[in-house]
């Protein structure tokens, strides 16, 4: 009986190779496995269900993921306001491991001999890939042609083309990976430190001027209404807002940061999504959490997308921070008002029960209510009692 092999298929040029050699060189029946995050469309998916059995592949499966996506990462993303090294929604990363546990899953229920990925040996997918699968899938093998056998694009391009399989794998200008947390683009004046992206290079324009207000309401931490339309399905809201968004050009930038293999890479994105809400959470929570809530947040989040990115997603401790976001969003309730403009965006104000700025102890900046002048003399001379105490025994130290 031929060996089963499961190509974790996207429908480039890599993995229209793998499917192909696997099976015409190597004998395999191919199952071509394209897991969806969120980032392909109808048409994309169609074409790539054709491809596949052009390719010589057996079976053909799109295994959809995206509502899994959201409910075991973007929600504790947006729960702990993450941002790689301050700039970064992490979105190509924490796609990969979603779509590596689909195919390892799909490989373990219909028995297969091996996975196959078209990873090359110089980025961070061959070890998101590579580490999910040995974990959950150990006893099948991996397969990495392109990584293994050093393959050039113009090699994979005449092999597919000798034996009739005929698309347009061009090397474009740039590389895009579009997904629902965002879009990285990768090439041209990226490989310059010193060049930013042109317009043309974003793949959504800039279509409006002037502003707008953006409502984002939370409920629990999650996106409950956008402009007073509530939404039940969250993946729903996260399009609508990236469509209001979008079209400003709003979540655009440049992140620069260290790879999981230790040399340090460059990437363009446009997220205005991933930015508005992030921004919109953020800025709401500084109005319902208490400082130490804010701060002990802040440090697991950091933990928790670090992690993330580092192919460390099934380490047990992402568990135990899930936790800690999950119950600290219990009072981020209310509404987030930005202001929106052509490449920017501005926070306006909140409207929510739990806002702890409405308080009758008192007005910041103008009266207290719930201690007298007296009590504040007190407290102070108190506060720096170790400072007195210090000075008091160092007066020669002059600052």
């Amino acid at each position: 009986m031929k060996k089963k092999v499961v190509v974790a298929f996207s429908g480039g040029l890599d993995t229209s190779f793998t499917v192909m050699y696997l099976a015409k060189e190597k004998g395999y029946e191919v199952y071509a496995a394209c897991a969806n995050t969120g980032g392909f469309s109808e048409e994309q998916l169609k074409q790539n269900e054709e491809n596949a059995y052009k390719l010589g592949a057996t079976k053909y499966v799109t295994i959809d993921v995206t509502k899994e996506y959201y409910e075991k990462s973007l929600k504790y993303m947006i729960f702990g306001n993450v941002l790689r090294n301050g700039t970064y929604p992490i979105s190509v990363s924490s796609e990969r491991i979603f779509q590596a546990l689909a195919i390892a899953r799909y490989a373990n229920e219909i028995g297969a001999d091996a996975i196959a990925h078209g990873s090359t040996g110089a980025g961070n997918d061959q070890i998101r890939f590579d580490m999910t699968f040995l974990v959950l899938a150990p006893n099948v093998e991996i397969i990495t042609l392109t990584r293994d056998m050093a393959l050039s694009r113009e090699f994979e391009i005449n092999y597919l083309k000798e034996h009739g399989f005929e698309a347009d794998f061009t090397k474009l200008k740039y590389s895009y990976n579009v997904g629902l947390w965002g879009t990285s683009i990768c090439g041209g004046e990226i490989l310059d430190s010193a060049q930013g992206l042109p317009e043309s290079a974003y793949l959504k324009q800039v279509k409006k001027t002037g502003s707008e207000q953006l409502r984002i309401e939370f409920k629990n931490g999650e996106v409950h209404a956008v402009n007073g339309e509530v939404f039940e399905d969250k993946i729903a809201a996260i399009q609508k807002i990236e469509e209001i968004g979008a079209a400003y050009g709003i979540g655009r930038d440049m992140h620069v940061g260290d790879t999981i293999i230790g040399i340090k890479g460059r990437v363009g994105f446009e997220a205005a999504a991933p930015m508005l809400i992030i921004g919109a959470h953020r800025f709401l929570e500084k109005y319902t959490l208490s400082k130490w809530q804010q701060y002990w947040k802040d440090q697991v989040a950091n933990w928790y997308g670090m992690f993330l990115h580092e192919s460390q997603y099934l380490e047990p401790v992402m568990r135990d921070i899930e936790a800690m976001l999950q119950e600290s969003q219990r009072n981020v309730n209310g509404t987030a008002i930005l202001e929106l403009r052509p490449l920017s965006f501005s926070t306006v104000g909140v409207e929510s029960e739990d806002d702890l700025v409405k308080t009758k102890f008192g007005e910041y900046g103008e009266m207290q209510k719930g201690w007298t002048a007296e009590d504040a003399k007190g407290f102070i001379k108190v506060l720096s009692t170790p400072l007195r105490v210090y000075y008091t025994n160092h007066k020669d130290e002059e600052i």
